[in-house]
């Protein structure tokens, strides 16, 4: 498996082992141990999060938002893919292709 920062359909996410997180009410907030930096998620946000703790594929998340919201599938990949190029970029996850 490799690294790699390519965002589709079928990479597989994980969260990053160097940060901690809680859940609060309806959203979740997490603490990058690296830089220091706190980063907080609305209640998709946080479910997303909370899913990508072991490893799954962008097309997994997508499938369980999509059983847990109202949302067409379109959207829900676009949002999805955008929230995770985010928590890409800060370093809070990591896409691996295999």
């Amino acid at each position: 498996m490799s690294l790699s920062n390519t965002l589709s359909p079928s990479s597989v996410i994980v969260a990053t082992p160097h940060q901690v997180s809680s859940d609060l009410t309806d959203e979740a907030v997490i603490l990058d141990m690296s830089s220091g930096t706190y980063y907080g998620l609305n209640a998709v946000g946080a479910s997303i999060w909370q899913l990508i703790q072991a490893p799954k594929t962008v097309n997994q998340v997508q499938e369980a938002l999509l059983e847990e919201y109202e949302i067409d599938a379109d959207t829900c990949e676009g949002d999805l893919l955008t929230l995770l190029k985010n928590l890409q970029d800060k370093g809070l996850i990591e896409v691996v292709h295999g």
